[in-house]
């Protein structure tokens, strides 16, 4: 039923700040900006997915929610929304798998540049039943316009995004059974605990399990990005030259790839770029 992650909602303290340093790290330009309901939004649409930064705005019951839920960090990622073919058919499955959906609801966009109007339907399951992650599920009427690129090296899709979990048979269970993702890969390491991968789409929805005393057993957590990037030395020395703080590139744990972490200029989101080494051809 899910045909991919739709976008990802960052809450960010200020709206201009944030959108100059996406801009910045993804070397691409909002593809659609607006206001209202208590919040002001820029989007990024990248190849496979839309980052959504969202600020309160005004005073009202919804921005408050917001400045709550940031406290006193600069961002936070708050939501995971979805792409379904058919909401009416996903909203049934949600209710089958007792993730009590919120009713359908038919929502309306219009960019504040270009006075272009988009439609979506949509519904939210239950946060308590998706052990604390947000989560929506759309169906889009059309397709968001791309992000133009601003400059060279910039990032060209999501690769992965992290949760975190102290329950992994659980968190296993909701992405998996409940929710229909492929489950692609299972690892347990020592060093860094246990990693499961559930694709969504073509890029990764990574569960990630750190035993931590006194964890949370009941609640997961969003937690990070991973970014696709075709040339990860262009894209550092990019990075390094607009002034953020990078680390050195190093091998991934998964063969063929290639990581580095951003560490300034994402709004306080974990961030790492990935490359991919080219599939030898037969």
């Amino acid at each position: 039923m899910i045909t991919g992650l739709d976008h990802v909602v960052v809450l960010v303290r200020d709206i201009g700040a944030a959108r100059a340093a996406y801009q910045t790290l993804l070397a691409r330009a909002p593809a659609w900006q607006n206001s209202g309901e208590g919040a002001d939004r820029a989007l990024f649409t990248l190849d496979n997915m839309t980052i959504e930064l969202m600020a309160p705005s005004g005073f009202s019951v919804t921005a408050d929610r917001m400045r709550a839920l940031l406290d006193d960090q600069d961002g936070v990622l708050a939501s995971l929304c979805f792409r379904v073919a058919d909401i009416g058919k996903m909203h049934r499955r949600l209710d089958r798998v007792a993730l009590r959906p919120d009713p359908i609801a038919e929502v309306e966009s219009s960019d504040a540049a270009t006075e272009a109007v988009l439609h979506w339907k949509r519904a939210r399951a239950a946060t308590e039943l998706t052990r604390g992650v947000r989560m929506f599920f759309l169906e889009l009427a059309d397709e968001r316009p791309k992000s133009v690129t601003t400059d060279i090296a910039p990032i060209e899709a999501l690769d992965h995004v992290v949760v975190t979990t102290e329950d992994s048979d659980r968190a296993a269970a909701l992405y998996g059974a409940r929710l229909g993702l492929d489950l692609a890969l299972d690892r347990s390491h020592q060093d860094w605990g246990q990693l499961m991968f559930f694709r969504c789409g073509d890029l990764i929805v990574e569960v990630v399990r750190r035993p931590v005393a006194g964890g949370d057993l009941a609640h997961d957590r969003l937690w990070g990005l991973s970014w696709r990037v075709a040339d990860i030395d262009a894209t550092r020395a990019r990075l390094i030259a607009a002034g953020l703080d990078v680390s050195e590139v190093r091998n991934g744990r998964k063969p063929g790839t290639r990581i580095m972490t951003v560490r300034s200029g994402t709004c306080g989101i974990p961030t790492v770029l990935l490359e991919r080494s080219p599939k030898p051809v037969d």
